[in-house]
C-alpha cells in the first residue's frame, strides 16, 4: 500500500482508507469483517463521525478499536450544530465513549456551521492540548471558508480538507485542490466510488472506464480509485462492507496508471465548473 504525508502532520498515512457512513445499515458482522480484513491490508486510516447512525456507527465501531487500537489512524467528526466551544468538547467526550478509546488521532468540522468558527477551533486545541485528540481539520469547506479556518488556528494547525470527490465529480479540482496543496492541508476524498451512482456500461462513460480496466486486469472500481490518487496530497476513504470489495479497494493502492489511461478517463469524465462546493 502506498503511503503519503498527510497534510502537516508529519504522519505517512496509506493513500486509502475505510469509510464507514451508513454502515449501521449494514450486517454488523459483515461489516465488521470487512474494517478488520482492510486493517489487515493496510487500510488503517478509519474514518467516522456522530452524525453517522446518530452515533451507532461509533457505537458499532467500538469493540474493533478497542481491540486495535494502536495500529489505526482514527477520525471522527462534530456536527455543526454541536460546533460550541463547550459542545464541541462535550461532543468529543461522546464519541471516545462510543469508540471506546481515549483519543482520536484526527477530529473534523464536519461542515461549516453557525457557530462561530473560532470558538470551535479553540475546542479543538483545548482537546489537543488535553490529549483527547492529536490534530484537527474540517470537512466540506470551500476555498474561503478553508483560508477563514487557517487564519484562525494558524499555519500547520489544519491537517485535511474532506471533500466530495469522484469520477462524476471533479469540481475541487478547479480551486479547493490547488489551495489544499499551496496550505500544505490534505485532501480526504468521501464517497469516491459515487455513492450509488458509478458510472456503468452500457453508458459511454462507463463503457470507457470498463475497456481501460479490462486491458489493465483490474476493476472498474480500482481504476477509479486509482485516477482520484493520481495527485499528490489526495487520499480516499472508500466505505465496504463486504470482504471482497474492502480487498479490492486495497488493491487500488497500489495501481499507477499511465498518461494514456489518465487522458482517456479525463476526456471520458471532464472536471466540470460549478458554483459552490458540492457535497452529500
Amino acid at each position: 500500500m502506498r503511503t503519503a504525508a498527510f497534510g502537516p502532520s508529519q504522519i505517512d498515512l496509506p493513500v486509502l482508507g475505510q469509510g464507514t457512513w451508513n454502515m449501521e445499515r449494514d450486517p454488523p458482522g459483515e461489516a465488521l469483517a470487512a474494517l478488520e480484513a482492510g486493517i489487515d491490508a493496510g487500510l488503517r486510516h478509519i474514518d467516522t463521525a456522530e452524525l453517522y447512525g446518530s452515533g451507532r456507527v461509533e457505537t458499532l465501531l467500538g469493540p474493533l478499536v478497542a481491540r486495535r487500537r494502536a495500529e489505526l489512524y482514527l477520525v471522527s467528526k462534530v456536527l455543526p450544530s454541536n460546533a460550541s466551544y463547550a459542545g464541541t468538547i462535550a461532543a468529543c467526550e461522546r464519541s471516545l465513549k462510543r469508540l471506546r478509546t481515549d483519543r482520536l488521532d484526527l477530529y473534523l468540522l464536519h461542515w461549516p456551521g453557525s457557530y462561530p468558527l473560532e470558538d470551535t477551533i479553540r475546542a479543538f486545541e483545548k482537546l489537543r492540548s488535553d490529549g483527547k485528540i492529536r490534530a484537527y481539520g474540517v470537512s466540506n469547506f470551500d476555498v474561503d471558508e478553508l483560508d477563514a479556518a487557517v487564519a484562525i488556528a494558524g499555519a500547520g494547525r489544519i491537517v485535511c480538507n474532506q471533500v466530495l470527490y469522484h469520477l462524476e465529480e471533479r469540481a475541487i479540482e478547479h480551486r479547493v485542490i490547488p489551495r489544499c496543496r499551496n496550505l500544505g492541508v490534505a485532501v480526504v476524498a468521501y464517497s469516491p466510488l459515487g455513492s450509488g451512482c458509478f458510472p456503468s456500461a452500457p453508458s459511454s462513460r462507463g463503457a470507457v472506464l470498463a475497456r481501460l480496466a479490462a486491458k489493465r486486469g483490474v476493476t472498474p472500481y480500482q481504476l477509479a480509485l486509482a485516477f482520484l490518487l493520481r495527485q499528490g496530497g489526495v487520499f480516499a476513504i472508500p466505505k465496504a462492507a463486504r470482504i471482497q470489495h474492502v480487498l479490492e479497494n486495497a488493491a487500488a493502492g497500489e495501481l499507477v496508471l499511465d498518461a494514456a489511461e489518465l487522458s482517456a478517463l479525463d476526456a471520458a469524465f471532464p472536471a466540470k465548473r460549478k458554483r459552490g462546493l458540492p457535497m452529500l
